[in-house]
């Protein structure tokens, strides 16, 4: 088959940059119906847009299956391309259209959402405001909310079990996650992760345990996420962790086995009272945006985990 260079292909100037925008969601979602969601168009024409695509290129980008799509290696090729265009053409639009900001804008946020959440929001932020100053903290909710009490923070984003009353960025589970290797869920007792603050674990996770009848015994404690991470990653325990932030080799427990969700909170972003700056206004905006791609990239609904 003849090699095609893909920066010798010419498409139609009013479709180029359409096409390739619906391509790279589709790729990141590797589904065509979730791809359309994000886009707010409909399967049929998204899936009428990669054909015609296809077309343009003379050669497959997808490889078709029952749970979705996957990239050809000449789809692979041209996604470097076409996020290239997608991403200069967003923040040509945005630098246009942003007038210049500066100050400082100070962030609480989970510390799960940080690469996949905040990172994204991060980059599309700075490319538009490269002089604004940004403080990110992570720290537990309550933590957070007292800070914004406080006005040390201009932005939160918490976990709530309440009725929120800011702005909701999605719903999101705990569950306890094993290593597909060890299994250490089949242990009697089970040997459980869980984080060395009290308050949360004690609450719900063990109180999870507990209703179901598990016996249990406390293997390891931590502070941080990654820890858990690594506690169950090795082999070591189980641990109550967000679906979204599960560590590969892993999966979750489910209610079949005798375990189901922790709990299910909801992410919400909270604003300092009074905090009317033109930053907080742009950083606020590019954290919800990130949050919409994160669900619509995600395969299962994002979690949570201890707050």
């Amino acid at each position: 088959m003849t090699e095609i260079n893909f920066t010798d292909v010419e498409m139609p100037a009013a479709l180029e940059s359409d096409l390739l925008r619906s391509f790279v969601a589709v790729a990141d979602c590797a589904n065509v119906t979730r791809a359309a969601e994000a886009l707010g168009r409909t399967q049929s024409a998204v899936s009428m847009q990669m054909k015609k695509l296809e077309a343009l290129v003379g050669t497959p980008l997808f490889e078709r299956g029952p749970r979705g799509v996957a990239l050809t290696r000449k789809g692979s090729e041209l996604l470097v391309n076409a996020r290239r265009i997608v991403d200069l053409l967003d923040d040509t639009a945005a630098a246009l259209a942003a007038p210049a900001l500066a100050g400082q804008v100070r962030i609480g946020i989970p510390e799960e959402y940080s690469a996949s959440v905040l990172s994204r929001a991060l980059s599309a932020f700075t490319k538009v405001h490269p002089n604004v100053e940004i403080l990110v903290r992570y720290a537990r909710s309550a933590v957070q909310k007292a800070a914004l009490g406080r006005g040390d923070l201009d932005l939160a984003v918490v976990f709530e079990w309440q009725s929120p009353e800011g702005d909701i960025l999605m719903v999101d589970p705990t569950v306890w996650a094993t290593s597909e290797v060890h299994r250490k869920h089949e242990c009697d007792p089970i040997p459980i992760a869980l984080y060395e603050s009290p308050g949360w674990c004690e609450d719900f996770a063990i109180r999870s345990l507990e209703s179901r009848g598990h016996p249990y015994r406390i293997a390891y404690r931590s502070d941080t996420k990654e820890g858990l991470q690594i506690a169950v990653s090795s082999g070591l325990a189980i641990a109550p962790l967000s679906r979204s932030s599960m560590p590969p080799g892993c999966r979750e427990l489910t209610g079949a086995e005798g375990f189901g969700a922790i709990d299910s909170s909801t992410v919400v972003m909270y604003r300092r009272k009074n905090a009317t700056h033109a930053a907080v206004d742009a950083m606020a905006d590019a954290i919800r945006d990130a949050f919409r791609t994160h669900l619509a990239s995600s395969p299962t609904s994002p979690g949570r985990a201890g707050s």
